[in-house]
């Protein structure tokens, strides 16, 4: 993903009110969600309140956006499998790994994607670099097998009806020798640039 814009500047200021309408106090102008997530991809960074008790309620107009892009049909980003082992992790005594993981992983593949686009852009200029193409592909889908493994640790398993088997949670040892092997492929896929 792209540097915010609003890095140094104050977020933009949303306000939600009660009859579900978002106000830009930037623009002086009523905006939809649809608006919202092309801020997003844009990285206009901004902050939802609730017009009458002032509380910060970004959280969930964001997961609100995320609900309505899964909803559209087309392009699913969340398998089934994720969203269920998500729901588990809540109440869960590690649930509070879960947050920072997930964001120095999307983090981590943001910035893989840059280097993708990086090469793409000087493949346009004749050069066609197909290796580096594949190994940053390879690089990311372990990543991401890594990542689904340790929240889902049979998701690329059938069982012997066929049919996918419901993971099973691993052991507190088990996660803790996960994680430190997550991050030393990270330290070695960040030493590697």
């Amino acid at each position: 993903m792209s540097e915010t814009k609003s890095t140094a500047q104050t977020p933009i200021t949303i306000k939600k009110y009660a009859n579900r309408r978002l106000y830009n106090t930037a623009t002086s102008s009523y905006v939809t969600l649809d608006h919202l997530a092309q801020m997003v991809k844009e990285g206009t960074d901004f902050v939802v309140y609730d017009a009458k008790s002032g509380e910060d309620i970004t959280r969930s107009v964001l997961t609100q956006i995320i609900v309505e892009e899964e909803s559209k049909g087309g392009q699913n980003l969340l398998p089934i499998g994720f969203l269920r082992q998500l729901i588990g992790f809540y109440g869960d005594s590690l649930g509070g790994l879960v947050p920072r993981y997930l964001e120095h992983s999307m983090q981590s593949f943001a910035t893989n994607e840059q280097q993708m686009r990086a090469v793409m852009e000087k493949a346009l200029d004749g050069l066609f670099p197909f290796n580096q193409i594949e190994e940053m592909g390879k690089q990311n889908m372990a990543f991401f097998e890594s990542a689904m493994k340790m929240f889902t640790p049979n998701f690329f398993q059938l069982g012997e009806d066929g049919l996918p088997r419901m993971p099973t949670a691993p052991g507190l040892e088990e996660l803790q020798a996960q994680m430190v092997a997550l991050q030393q492929q990270i330290i070695s896929l960040t030493k590697k640039k």
